[in-house]
């Protein structure tokens, strides 16, 4: 102990590679992202460590997830998408209003309904569309439009 704080052991490593305290590997210096005011011009943990802490933060910030949480939701869809039925289940949706997650979709399926605005209606109209149903709206007076019910 030095001043009161614990100082870890050196670690040998050979010319041109660093060693990583989260995975404990010796790894080159090419898997390192550089970090200016440290002592030897490089980041704490290596590039692969560094992804899955931002990965694991994202989603407690954004969602409140854990990463065990997100693969339970994802397990118990079987591992696929619940609107497409086909695609690997990866992105997390939520509501944009209240934050509720409300299940894992694949990138397709939750893009779509984030360009639809999250919105129940446009997607209904976008099936009946789909599905040949006819959607024009009606002008009955000047910028005042009705959908057919």
């Amino acid at each position: 102990m030095a001043k009161g704080k614990n100082v870890r052991p050196r670690v040998d490593a050979p010319e041109g590679h660093k060693f990583c305290r989260t995975c404990e590997e010796v790894k080159p210096h090419s898997e390192w992202h550089r970090n200016a005011t440290a002592s030897d011009g490089l980041a704490t943990c290596c590039k692969a460590c560094k992804a899955v802490k931002g990965r694991r933060g994202h989603l407690k910030r954004q969602y409140g997830l854990t990463e065990a949480e997100r693969d339970a939701m994802v397990a118990a869809q079987k591992g696929l998408c619940v609107i497409c039925l086909k695609a690997p289940a990866v992105h997390v949706d939520h509501c944009h209003e209240t934050g509720r997650v409300r299940g894992v979709l694949c990138f397709n399926c939750n893009s779509a309904i984030g360009k639809l605005g999250d919105d129940p209606d446009a997607v209904r109209r976008a099936a009946a569309y789909l599905e040949g149903t006819s959607w024009k709206p009606t002008l009955v007076a000047p910028g005042v439009y009705q959908l057919p019910s």
